[in-house]
């Protein structure tokens, strides 16, 4: 609470406040207990998100973190990304986002322009995303992109990104909450 201000002004929650969170169970508590967590049920979201809210702590990202990113990785990750990277973000040693909104497309994810294509070992990404909550901060973005650019919404897929990969940029940050 007292931090909240000076968050609000700076655009984002710190590290170290996400790791704290990490260490009470306050991060992914979905997550089952061989990546870290707890494993409860949806509603253990819901009362921190309320309290979050009671206490007018707004644009920590949070509940994206835990209720969407883990558990995209959790249903659809292979072993190895799930030992990877759920116990790194139950911790909250790192902050993930999902790289989505495009300037020209806003969140119609049929219109996005970012594509991904298949070269040796790896998708080589080309496209720019803006609005993207916890995006300074993040160590692993999902972006959104196309793998087959003629088929639409069916060529979308979600690629997972560490930010320091080679030629991921960060553009400047925006004033926006989150």
């Amino acid at each position: 609470m007292p931090h909240h201000e000076k968050w609000e002004e700076e655009g984002m929650v710190p590290h170290s406040v996400w790791e704290k969170a990490g260490q009470y169970g306050f991060v992914c508590p979905g997550v089952e207990e061989e990546y870290g967590e707890a494993g409860v049920d949806f509603l253990y979201s819901v009362v921190l998100i309320q309290e979050l809210a009671r206490s007018r702590i707004s644009g920590w990202m949070l509940s994206l973190h835990s209720d969407i990113v883990a558990p995209y990785i959790q249903e659809f990750g292979t072993e190895e990304q799930k030992k990877k990277w759920l116990p790194c973000l139950v911790s909250g040693k790192i902050v993930s986002a999902i790289a989505m909104t495009e300037p020209d497309a806003g969140s119609d994810l049929k219109e996005i322009k970012t594509t991904a294509i298949f070269k040796g070992e790896h998708y080589i990404l080309k496209g720019s995303k803006t609005f993207i909550s916890n995006g300074q901060m993040a160590d692993l973005v999902f972006v959104v992109a196309k793998t087959n650019p003629g088929a639409r919404e069916r060529g979308v897929c979600l690629l997972l990104v560490e930010s320091n990969s080679p030629r991921f940029v960060k553009g400047k940050k925006l004033k926006k909450s989150g």
